[in-house]
């Protein structure tokens, strides 16, 4: 037999894509080795890696041969990237060389091969995996640095290995591997980072943050430098409840594939912070094959903008359609991607340049200057933002006041009940598929709210008094929803309406606080 295939898969996008390896062998012909399928050059280096690690697993290397030797990658029009597949290159050349037997399909193999066999980890493993699970494969073959995070995925034979002549010796019967036992979701226990028992004072602000992470709305924080609006974005992220399963795999593979994973598994929503000095392609995504930015990397989590004016307006703007539709679209010469942007959004701003406008200490700015400041952030973005926070000044008294880490405990309780609460209302109604208040649209909102005579008196009389746009109308509803969610309360009351209402900017003025 010259000729042989086997199976390798890369990712492609957010997702996994199966690669089929093809090698046929030309005897008594000059020596070449040859790479077609699109490779990138990563992947036409591999035949160099490849030749030196079968010869180091002690078998004829294709270098020591006078033959030719084409290796096929396809599908030939998705261009291949990266390392993933010296593993399957190797075994298929072995295969066709008649070096080993054995059956390859239902067969995946990942992984990079160093000079003297030894395998290395790569990007992505649980995209891969997930892919050849749905794709009806039964074994996967990969380094063992990925076992853990591949068999996170069930009902799969997964493989870890440390070197090619692991995995020759199992595929012909020499030295069966045995195949990882599955990994349990265990919540990750750390103890870096703050909760709210740290914060002394600031009582509004843990208030709206606390709304905010019962219905995963979006948040405006403004206040003079040095009050702790940095501080409660990074207590807010441990206040939020802890994913599910099937958050859990999707939140893992995201970051798995971006190459930021530094466990096994993702337990905790995601915080990311990125420089006002970020571009807008850090931020939503881009480059020529269009990969993830800033705003997928804290799905499911929490994307941090701090000093939010400062950022340019491309960056701002560009939010516009991930806030809005929890997604976002980049679109390149090379094609089109959607990914996935269902996160709350935690920025932070100084009232003012100097930072101390409505402080106790003394602007220096003048009015024009505060004006051109504010009007940074556009009227579109206000509209998407569901609370405006103050965070003002504190008493000194407050500093030394006693730690309480029972009262975050309990606040932690509080935000999960009431994220139960809204998740079963929206079961009752049939929309399995969303997880918070705010992901609700209009026809959500159409079924689910419905106001008596009285509270939709009162809700339009203040909608016209703040001179709302329909969408911040029907973000006021979800915001009073949620408020109600959290003292347990079947239905909407006044008093749950009038705070929904009060965290809305007041844009009438010149100022939108």
């Amino acid at each position: 037999m010259s000729f042989a295939r086997v199976y390798s898969a890369q990712p492609y996008l957010l997702n996994g894509h199966i690669v089929t390896v093809e090698v046929d062998i030309f005897r008594n012909s000059l020596h070449n080795f040859s790479i077609v399928g699109l490779p990138a050059k990563a992947v036409d280096e591999a035949k160099f890696r490849v030749g030196s690690a079968i010869k180091n697993a002690g078998l004829p290397s294709p270098k020591s041969k006078n033959q030719k030797t084409v290796v096929s990658l396809s599908p030939a029009d998705l261009k291949k990237e990266g390392s993933y597949f010296d593993l399957a290159i190797a075994i298929s050349y072995l295969l066709a060389d008649e070096l080993i037997s054995f059956n390859p399909e239902k067969k995946i193999f990942l992984g990079e091969l160093s000079l003297n066999g030894e395998l290395q980890p790569v990007k992505g493993v649980l995209a891969l995996v997930r892919e050849a699970k749905n794709k009806g494969y039964e074994e996967i073959f990969l380094p063992f640095e990925n076992r853990h995070e591949a068999s996170l995925i069930r009902d799969i034979k997964i493989f870890g290995c440390k070197n090619l002549k692991e995995v020759i010796d199992h595929l012909t019967g020499i030295n069966l591997l045995v195949a990882e036992p599955k990994q349990e979701f265990i919540e990750e226990q750390s103890n870096d980072g703050f909760d709210f028992s740290d914060i002394r004072g600031q009582e509004t602000a843990k208030r709206g943050l606390t709304i905010a992470a019962a219905g995963g709305h979006n948040v405006l924080m403004i206040g003079p430098p040095g009050t702790g609006k940095t501080l409660l974005a990074r207590a807010f992220a441990n206040i939020l409840p802890s994913l599910g399963e099937d958050e859990l795999l999707e939140v893992t593979s995201i970051h798995s594939i971006a190459g930021n994973l530094k466990n096994n598994l993702a337990t905790k929503p995601p915080f990311r912070a990125p420089h006002h000095s970020a571009s807008a392609i850090s931020l939503i995504g881009g480059g020529a094959i269009p990969k993830p930015g800033e705003v997928t990397l804290a799905h499911r989590g929490v994307l941090f903008l701090d000093e939010f004016p400062e950022f340019s307006k491309d960056v701002i703007e560009n939010l516009r359609e991930p806030l809005e539709e929890k997604r976002i679209t980049v679109s390149r010469a090379s094609g089109r991607a959607t990914f996935p942007a269902s996160f709350i959004l935690i920025a932070a701003m100084n009232p003012c340049p100097c930072g101390f406008f409505g402080s106790q200490k003394e602007c220096r700015c003048l009015p024009t200057e505060l004006i051109r400041y504010q009007k940074k952030i556009s009227g579109p973005i206000l509209d998407r933002i569901d609370l405006v926070v103050s965070v003002e000044n504190f008493d000194y008294e407050k500093l030394s006041d006693e730690k309480k880490p029972e009262d975050a405990n309990l606040l932690k309780d509080k935000i999960k009940n009431a994220r139960t609460f809204s998740q079963e209302r929206l079961e009752k109604f049939g929309f399995n598929n969303l997880k918070t208040n705010s992901e609700m649209g209009l026809k959500e909102i159409e079924k689910i709210i419905v106001l008596p005579k009285d509270l939709q008196n009162l809700l339009n009389d203040g909608a016209k008094k703040l001179d709302l746009s329909a969408r911040s109308y029907h973000r006021v509803m979800k915001l009073a929803r949620t408020i109600a969610d959290l003292e347990g309360k079947e239905n909407i009351e006044a008093p749950h309406l009038l705070e929904a209402l009060q965290y809305r900017p007041q844009t009438g003025s010149g100022f939108f606080y």
